[in-house]
Formats: C-alpha cells, structure tokens, sequence
C-alpha cells in the first residue's frame, strides 16, 4: 500500500474503494447541508473542510444546499452568514440550493406513497402517536389511523395542505414498521402543519416537510453521490435507504450515506440552541462574540481561514465522537500568525518610566523589525524619547534573584533600544508606584556596533514612547466555561460553568504610533503578550483590539511533531488539569450519553440505546463493575450500566453476586426503563 493510500482517512477510502470499484470519477458530487437556524461554528468546520476538500482533490462540484424546512427558526439573516463563513475559509460551492426549491416535488411523492398505500394522516396526540411506537425492547402497535383507505387519507392530506386543519392536528407518516427494531422506521412522520412563512416560499405552503423525508430526496434530485453525515444519523441509514428506494429510478444515480464523527471542542458547547441560549440572555454580545466558538466569533477573534483548516486537518475524521482540547486550535492560530503578523509594542497596564540622563526633549527613531520568521517583512520606525510607559508588572522594588525584569540597582535592556539601570521610584500618597526613575546606558542602542551595545543583561522589556503613544482599548479573553465539557453535566444546566472573567476590558492600552492606521482585521503580535487583532468595533478616534491567543505554546511543547489525524483522533493533553481530551474511552462515551438518558424518548432514545450498546464491546467488566455503586438518583448512568452488563453477558461474562445484586436492584427500581433493561438480561 502506497503512502498516499496510507494517509487517507475512512471516509477517503470509501470513495477510493467506490472508484477501484468502477465508479465513474465524473459522477462524484458532494455537497455541505446546513440548517439555516444558527451560524456555523468550528464543529461544522469539520463538514465544510472535508466535504470541499473532497470536491477539490477529486475536481468534483459541491454543492451549498439550506436544509429550510422549519421556518419557525430559520431566518435570512443566518443564511447570509453560512455563506460568508464558507467563503471566508475559501471554499466555492458550484450550485446554492434550497430544500425549499423541491417542496412541490416532495409533495407529489408523498401523494405517490398514498396512493400505493405507503403513507396515511394521523389525527392522534404527539403523546399519544409516542406511546404507540413501543420501546427500543418492545414493538409499537398500530394507531387508529393506520389503515384508512388511500382515499381518505387523500382527501385529509389535500385539506392539511389547504390550511384547513390547526398546526399540531394532522400529520402525514410513513407506513413502514411498527415492530422494526430500527425505532425510526415504526412510521416516521413525514410532513406537519407549521403556519408560520418561509423566509423563500412566503406563505405558499403550511405543511413542511420532516428532514428525514427531505434529506435523501434532496439528495437524489441533486444527484449527490456521497451524502456525508455526523453519526447521530447512523441509525437513520435505514429510514434514508428505504426513502430512495421508493422513488429511486435506476437509470439515476443513488446517493448512499456514511457518517463520520462530530467535531466538539473543550470548554464550550456547540449546540445551537446552546449557543442561541448565550446570545438571547446577553450573556454573550452576540454570535460573532469572541468568546463564541461561531466561526463569525473565531474570525472576529483574530483566527485566519488557514488556521481553522489546519486545525480541522490536525483534528482529523473519525468513526467515534471525541472531544479535541481548544489548546490544538490555539497552537493552529499561533503557527499562522507567528509566520505573519508584524510586531510591535504595545503596554496593556503602564507605569510611566523616566531615562533621567536622556537628553530633554529628544526624540529618536529606531528601526524595528516586522517579523523575523520573514525576512522579506521589513522593518518600521519607533519613536525613543526620555519618558516611557513600560508594564507595571515588569518592575519590583524588591525582588528576589529569579527575577529578571527590571529592579533598582539592577539592568535590563529595552527591546530595540538602551540598556536601563533602575535607580528610584516615585509614589503616590497610598504607596502605589506612579514613575520609576532610571538611567541609560547611552552607548548601548541596539544595533549601533558599539561595545557596550553587545553587552548582555538577563531581561528585555517592550515599551512605548509617552510622547508618541496612541490609546486604545484592548479586550482579553478566556474560556467561556470554567469546566472543559459544560454541557455533560447530568443535575447541572450548562449555563452554571460560565466563567465570569471570560472578558477583561482595559481601557487604557498604550501602543506605538504604527498602529494608528491599522484596520479592522489586522492582525499583529504585541511583543511579549501575544497576537492581538483589530475588532470591528474601532474608530477613527478609537483602536479596538481582541487578544487571539497568547504566546506560550503548550500544546505544541507536549505534541512536538503534530500530524495528521486518520482513522482515529489522536489524544490531545488537557491543558486544564482534568483527563486527556482528543479521544476518551468507550466507558467515558457511554457515560457521557447515559447522564442524558432519561430525557430522550423515541427516535433519540433508540439511537443512544444503539450507541451504548455498540461502545459495550470495547468495555471490559473490570471497567463497569464501579458503575454498580452509581447512586439511585443518577438513573441514566444505572440504565447504561445495565445496557453494557447485558452487552458482557451475551458475550460470556460470567455472573457473579455483584452482578445479581445490580440486576435485581435494576428490577425493583421505579424507573420503567431502568427495570425493563435489567428484565431483559435476568
């Protein structure tokens, strides 16, 4: 196997394997489907990165298609923004399509599964239409409605689309399965009533179409020869397939779906109602806030397309949901803007510093360098005078032998300019340092050839000219959660881990003269703090700048060599102190989707059942036998527990009195769900 083959990932080798196979290169068409209820955001990156990055290795169109088909929450407004997003990390969809373009299409196929008996209108409650379908371990039964005659079910589907009918009342289902252990295929619903207009389509229609039922159709009509999803839709496979097949014509093509693992991130949430929830009670400015993982927020920030890219590459594309540290982002950010971003100084919280033997009045220009990663970068003027603001916390008074930054009676040398000695301090009547008086070695300026300038001294601090600074406003951010998975928490709402200090605005930054023209968007590093970028939100009478990310590199100094990720997330190091993201164990996963378990029910309830029991088969007993002791309020994480004993025992696991403790307290529970589970394995 060559290099090349070995390097690609699972969803690469699918189609390589499909065009080995015979499939002609020119029918490959991928496409990105986004719902336009939300902005993107760096999970969503993932997507857009490896469905265009398909499309250009293999010069395939892909096509941007809006899945509309809820108009309660979609909107214009995000519209504009996917499409922004996807061209700001530079990539071109060759056709725009709405699902909302095949609404009359889909309404005619759905008439087709009527008349040949595959589809009926239901009159019964959500509630009770739940109650029906069964459990993941018990068939459904069949409704009332289910065996009307294609006639009536005409006529009530006709005066559903008329608008005669109140929202809720009728909807259209499928008549597939009421026993298939698949529970999405016991009859899903089709269409509902929603009277609310579409951001196209107006009021034209007040019946919308389920996603289920559009997605693979959608597919279809455009023609889409790999229809890649996250792996929430695994279990829908099943419901996609037998959609196409009953309208499928062989002289088409046959889209085939396969999934891939979600893109989720430390110390944030990336759903979007999650994220509307922190846009709507203010606790963020908006979706493009810095702090937000919204690729709006990330490009405000000061991230580049290219970082974001590289990070999705690093990440990789994996058959199991993972959670990669933010850290791997900011060591993406950091390499880009290293090679790119000019230097200069700036001083976030000053204190005036005053060169008592400098000649009063005097004004030098000394040359700075731009960037010593490129040495076509140049260099730039920066005004020296007398009088400096330098960082209050790079002097003390009194300071011991491991500090190096500037102390009296000691030297240090100002980054492009003198060697300074700190001789005494000036305060104020409550004792705080308001000047530090020092003297300069005057034949010392950097670069002048002198002896004295190759003199060496143990600290260089940046600075910037009192005459000569402009203020500006600088915005230093944080994690926006306090704990790197908010939204796992089973008894806590996600919104009880926001940090407080996730926003440090100082008002009163000095900068050098250079940045008096910057422009929104410009990205520079602050020498010695870190990158900072222009915020939209500057003037012409005020500099805005957000700190993307610091310098300290530690991602990097734990992953020296990073590559590319294939078939599996590489681990990344938590830089939080908690345990190593980047792929967690199967019993970690199957905890993390039983804490949610008790407030799924149908469709989502049989998935998570299906997951748990997947992941069991790579737990061992020793593993799961702690999960015993689960206290009895944690319902969720005893029916997991049960879920993955019976997964052990039908694989040979020998019982013990452990094990007949747990199942018969799992019995006596009065959680139905927990005591049918440990019914099942009795």
């Amino acid at each position: 196997m060559t290099e090349e083959k070995d390097s690609l990932n699972f969803i690469e080798q699918i189609i390589e394997d499909d065009l080995t196979a015979g499939f002609s290169k020119d029918k490959l068409r991928f496409r990105f489907p986004p719902e336009p209820n939300g902005y993107l955001h760096i999970g969503h990156a993932a997507s857009i990165c490896l469905n265009f990055g398909l499309g250009e290795k293999h010069n395939a169109p892909v096509n941007l298609r809006f899945d509309d088909t809820n108009p309660a929450k979609e909107e214009q407004e995000y519209v504009d923004a996917i499409k922004n997003d996807i061209q700001w990390l530079g990539f071109q969809w060759a056709t725009e399509c709405y699902s909302s373009d095949y609404f009359q299409q889909l309404y005619d196929w759905a008439i087709q599964l009527i008349k040949e008996g595959k589809a009926y209108v239901d009159g019964q409650s959500a509630d009770l239409m739940a109650s029906q379908k069964g459990t993941p371990t018990s068939p459904g039964v069949a409704g009332p409605f289910r065996d009307a005659s294609i006639e009536e079910n005409l006529e009530l589907f006709a005066r559903m689309k008329a608008g005669e009918f109140e929202q809720g009342s009728y909807v259209l289902r499928a008549k597939i399965d009421m026993a298939s252990p698949n529970m999405l295929m016991r009859d899903p619903i089709l269409y509902r009533i929603v009277k609310r207009a579409h951001h196209r389509t107006g009021n034209d229609w007040c019946i919308y179409p389920m996603y289920d039922w559009t997605h693979g159709e959608s597919d279809y009509i455009e023609q889409i020869s790999h229809s890649l999803c996250t792996l929430e839709f695994k279990m829908h496979r099943e419901l996609y397939d037998w959609f196409l097949d009953q309208i499928y014509d062989p002289a088409l093509l046959r889209p085939k779906q396969r999934e891939f693992a979600r893109r989720n991130l430390s110390y944030t949430v990336m759903s979007k109602r999650k994220l509307l929830e922190l846009v709507e009670g203010k606790t963020v400015t908006g979706w493009d806030d810095p702090r937000m993982p919204t690729i709006s927020g990330l490009r405000r920030r000061g991230y580049t397309p290219e970082s974001i890219r590289k990070f999705s590459d690093l990440s990789g594309i994996s058959k199991r949901d993972s959670v990669t540290d933010v850290s791997l982002l900011e060591y993406c950010i950091r390499e880009d803007l290293n090679k790119t971003a000019t230097r200069v100084m700036a001083v976030l919280d000053p204190v005036k510093l005053i060169i008592t033997n400098y000649p009063a009045g005097k004004t030098e220009m000394l040359e700075s360098e731009n960037n010593p990663e490129d040495p076509n970068a140049g260099t730039h003027e920066l005004p020296f005078s007398g009088e400096l603001y330098i960082e209050r916390e790079d002097f003390k008074e009194d300071a011991g032998n491991k500090f190096f930054r500037l102390t009296l009676g000691n030297e240090v040398r100002l980054k492009s300019a003198y060697i300074i000695k700190g001789e005494s301090v000036v305060k104020d009547s409550d004792g705080k340092i308001i000047e530090i008086h020092c003297t300069a070695d005057l034949d010392s300026r950097s670069g002048s050839g002198t002896e004295a300038s190759t003199r060496k001294v143990k600290g260089t601090l940046h600075w910037v000219s009192v005459q000569h600074a402009i203020k500006a406003e600088v915005r230093e951010y944080d994690r926006l959660f306090l704990d790197e998975a908010p939204d796992s928490h089973e008894e806590k709402n996600f919104m009880e881990f926001v940090n407080p200090d996730s926003l440090k605005i100082l008002k009163e930054a000095y900068l050098e003269p250079f940045l008096k023209d910057a422009s929104t968007s410009d990205k520079f590093q602050f020498q010695r703090l870190g990158y900072f970028t222009v915020d939209k939100d500057s003037t012409s009478e005020k500099l805005v700048f957000n700190k993307t990310v610091g310098l300290r590199d530690s991602w990097a100094k734990q992953n020296p060599n990073p590559t590319p990720q294939t078939n599996q997330p590489k681990p990344q190091q938590n830089q939080g102190g908690g345990q190593a993201q980047g792929q967690r164990s199967a019993l970690n996963e199957i905890q993390k989707i039983a804490k949610k378990y008790t407030n799924l029910s149908g469709d989502k309830l049989a998935a998570a059942r299906a997951d748990i029991a997947k992941l069991a088969e790579e737990v061992s007993y020793e593993e799961l036998e702690p999960l015993f002791q689960t206290a009895a309020k944690k319902v969720g994480t005893r029916i997991g527990a049960m879920i993955v004993l019976g997964v052990l025992l039908n694989n040979g696991q020998e019982r013990n009195p452990e094990i007949d403790t747990f199942i018969t307290a799992g019995l006596a529970d009065e959680n139905d769900e927990l005591a049918r589970e440990a019914k099942g394995i009795l």
